[in-house]
């Protein structure tokens, strides 16, 4: 690949001071506190989560070196990197740069200055890219890879990765979370039906144990605790109590339903690693002037339909053409055509295409160009009697849903369209957070990834 350098710009940013909660409050009410306000719906305000700011970034993957399908989460003091790569929807290349912001087990910024939890350089330049080739959308390919010889990690924890044009910081195209997690504890989980006689068919259940034999606990009311559902933010439990302790060992095998989530169903897919045939999926591909443009067969609402097991991705997607050697250069984007039909529209709610092709993003989200040159959120076609929407994705293999997301309402809600089952296979990650004595912020202390 090409490669432009200049020269580092070194300067200290002073991180905001993190918001001051009470303890009492509900993690989930913290974590949607800035949506309440309007100034979020507003594309320019900074958000503390993943989110794309501008409409010509397309493609965004975030993931562990070398593991494509893995959550965005590194070892401390490890060989482990992370690896980010995006393109920008034209051929005039733009110098970038990036750097990342830590944050507390609430996703707020600490009050730590960015010496304090960096070795090296606060800012750095994406120098890895390459220009499109033989492609009918013309583009160019960005990627990062780090930590790097530039810059060390010196602090385990959450952070946010931000990416911005050259000197223009207060201008981000992308924010990206992950995590850096120093384990100290080991987490012993198990996934099964719900407890709770009413969700005993439609939820799973996530009973769970931290052993800290040789890892100090002095308080476990102080441990922070988030469960992650296929990767998802909208539907994350957050702050759950110890249930009881024990040598060693603090429980939450809670039985009242506080730990489940509804299980949903399989992903929905299709495969547009070539354009040259029709997947099982595909209705029609048309080659015209201005693009490709695929259909794909018309899907039907599962909600009352029984389980059928079969292989997905958790709603992740893979970016992979059979057509061209190097799909990062030489994948095409299509427009791709979702339907569902439906024979009247809702009035309480709306529906959106649900997963990593839209960046798990919903309500007002939805609305700025999470999917570039398309929207989550579908409309209602009265001559169709369905919902349709149009994406516009770079050739590879997609998981998605059909999400029904209430009036006034963060959370998605899969049972109406899409069935929910105890049987789905679901990938779980358990996070675990403690603020040691004498220290300013969040050390994420162990992480466990479950595969339902």
């Amino acid at each position: 690949m090409c490669c432009n350098i200049r020269p580092f710009s070194i300067k200290f940013i002073c991180v905001m001071l993190a918001f001051v909660f009470s303890g009492s409050m509900v993690y989930a009410q913290v974590e949607r506190k800035s949506q309440d306000s309007e100034d979020y719906y507003d594309q320019a305000f900074f958000r503390y989560e993943d989110f794309i700011y501008d409409a010509s970034i397309a493609s965004v993957l975030f993931h562990r070196n070398g593991f494509e399908l893995s959550g965005p989460i590194m070892q401390f003091n490890s060989d482990e990197q992370l690896r980010l790569s995006f393109d920008q929807l034209d051929h005039d290349y733009q110098l970038w740069q990036y750097t990342v912001i830590h944050c507390d087990a609430l996703w707020n910024p600490t009050d730590l200055w960015q010496n304090e939890y960096i070795a090296g350089f606060t800012e750095g330049y994406i120098r890895d890219y390459a220009y499109s080739f033989n492609t009918l959308q013309e583009y160019t390919h960005y990627e990062l890879i780090f930590p790097n010889n530039e810059f060390q990690f010196t602090l385990p924890g959450n952070y946010l990765l931000k990416v911005y044009p050259d000197g223009d910081a207060d201008h981000p195209i992308i924010t990206r979370r992950f995590m850096v997690v120093d384990q100290r504890v080991t987490i012993e989980a198990l996934i099964k039906q719900s407890s709770v006689v009413d969700q005993y068919f439609t939820h799973q259940e996530v009973q769970f144990s931290i052993l800290n034999p040789s890892y100090p606990i002095l308080d476990p009311r102080e441990l922070k605790v988030v469960i992650l559902q296929n990767d998802r933010w909208d539907n994350a439990i957050w702050g759950l109590e110890p249930l009881m302790l024990r040598h060693n060992e603090i429980d939450y095998h809670y039985t009242d339903g506080r730990n489940a989530f509804e299980g949903g169903n399989e992903f929905r897919y299709f495969d547009i690693k070539s354009l040259r045939y029709h997947s099982e999926r595909i209705a029609a591909i048309e080659h015209r002037r201005d693009g490709y443009f695929v259909k794909l067969l018309p899907d039907a609402v599962r909600a009352s339909k029984p389980y059928i097991t079969y292989g997905d991705i958790n709603g992740k997607h893979l970016i992979q053409t059979e057509d061209a050697p190097d799909v990062s250069i030489e994948g095409e984007y299509v427009w791709v055509d979702f339907f569902l039909p439906y024979q009247t529209p809702f009035t309480d709610g709306g529906v959106y295409i649900m997963g990593d092709l839209t960046y798990w993003q919903f309500s007002a989200l939805a609305n700025a160009p999470q999917a570039a040159f398309g929207k989550a959120q579908m409309k209602y076609n009265f001559a169709r009697q369905g919902y349709e929407a149009r994406l516009y994705l770079k050739q590879g293999y997609y998981n998605y849903l059909y999400a029904f997301l209430p009036n006034g309402s963060t959370k998605a809600d899969l049972s109406r369209l899409e069935g929910t089952h105890y049987q789905t296979r679901n990938r779980y990650t358990i996070l675990v957070y403690y603020r040691e004595q004498g220290t300013r912020f969040d050390r994420l202390i162990g992480t466990e990834v479950i595969n339902q």
